[in-house]
C-alpha cells in the first residue's frame, strides 16, 4: 500500500511539474521598449507583467495634459463649467510656446473648442487658457492636478504645470 500511495505521489508530482513548465513556457518575455521606464499591468489579475524602473522619477511630457483634460472633465460632470461656455485667451496662454491651437487675448473660446485643442492638438494655448478658466489661475489649477493625482494614489506624481 505504501508503494501505491509513494507511486500516486510521483505521479502527482510529475503532473504538476510538467502543468508548472508548460506555464512557465507560455510565459512572453518582457517586451523591448525603447523607454527608460515602463509598466504594463493585467488590471484584472492585478499583476505586473512587465515592468523597467517603475519607480524612476522621468518627466511626464504630454501625459501632463491627461491630468489636465481630467480636472477639465470633472469641472465639467460637477457643471463648474459648460462645454458652450466661453473662456476669455489671457496674454499667458496666447503667448505659450510649443504646440498650439493660436487662441489670442482679443477671443473667447467655447469650453468645447479648448477641449479639442487640448486633446486634438495638445494645445498649450488651449490648456493654459481652460487651467485658468477651471482654476482660477494656472496655480490653483496644478494643485487641483496634484490633489487628483493623490486621491488616485499617484503617490510619487508631481505637476509643475498643466501643458508639458
Amino acid at each position: 500500500m505504501n508503494r501505491f500511495l509513494g507511486a500516486i505521489r510521483a505521479l502527482v508530482f510529475v503532473a504538476v511539474a510538467s502543468v508548472s513548465l508548460i506555464a512557465a513556457a507560455q510565459t512572453p518575455a518582457p517586451p523591448e521598449i525603447a523607454a527608460r521606464s515602463y509598466l504594463l499591468l493585467d488590471v484584472t489579475a492585478n499583476q505586473i507583467l512587465a515592468q523597467k524602473d517603475i519607480d524612476s522619477q522621468i518627466e511626464p511630457a504630454s501625459l501632463t495634459k491627461l491630468m489636465s483634460a481630467y480636472v477639465v472633465f470633472d469641472a465639467l460632470r460637477a457643471r463648474k463649467i459648460t462645454l458652450t461656455q466661453t473662456l476669455p485667451v489671457s496674454p499667458r496662454a496666447w503667448k505659450m510656446p510649443g504646440s498650439r491651437m493660436f487662441i489670442d487675448p482679443k477671443m473667447q473660446v467655447p469650453v468645447e473648442d479648448l477641449i479639442k485643442g487640448l486633446i486634438v492638438q495638445s494645445g498649450n494655448d488651449a490648456t493654459v487658457a481652460l487651467a485658468e478658466g477651471v482654476g482660477g489661475t494656472v496655480e490653483h489649477f496644478v494643485e487641483m492636478m496634484n490633489a487628483q493625482a493623490k486621491a488616485l494614489g499617484m503617490k510619487n506624481t508631481s505637476y509643475k504645470n498643466p501643458e508639458a
